[in-house]
């Protein structure tokens, strides 16, 4: 295994969204993949499911959004002289997660774990800032979730 997952879940969710959140299991399969394509070798990474409250509250306060959003992504900056493989962490909206499923006909499953892979790429130092950026990032995303058999997210 690559990914060491610390999983979080500090959010109450209704039934229905409670049963699409992903399991560990899950997650460290979309992370070991991402982690795989990237040959990054054992890492260790946070998820945090959230709901819009504290999504919008941490976007507002790290990325100046008054909003919720989908991902975000906190890469650890390991000090000189200490040994560890602490990637960072991802919070992930659950509210945000399934609207955007709902409204990009997606199912909660594939569209979670395109945040994740996609979030890990954040991690890992890649942007969508400039189109340029965005083309590179988006294309990792496409091969990595085809290596999972979830089809392109952007079609």
């Amino acid at each position: 295994m690559i990914a060491i997952v610390d999983y979080q879940q500090a959010y109450e969710a209704d039934e229905v969204m409670a049963k699409a959140i992903p399991s560990l299991e899950q997650i460290e399969t979309w992370a070991n993949a991402a982690l795989v394509a990237e040959n990054t070798g054992e890492q260790e990474i946070t998820v945090r499911f959230t709901d819009d409250e504290e999504s919008q509250t941490l976007n507002h306060e790290y990325r100046g959004k008054d909003k919720p959003t989908n991902v975000l992504s906190f890469p650890f900056e390991v000090p000189p002289g200490i040994e560890m493989n602490l990637l960072g962490d991802l919070v992930i909206c659950v509210p945000v997660i399934m609207r955007e499923a709902e409204e990009q006909d997606k199912t909660p499953t594939n569209h979670y774990a395109h945040m994740v892979v996609h979030g890990i790429l954040h991690l890992l130092g890649y942007d969508h800032i400039d189109d340029a950026d965005a083309d590179i990032m988006e294309a990792k995303e496409i091969r990595i979730l085809a290596s999972l058999n979830i089809g392109n997210p952007y079609q």
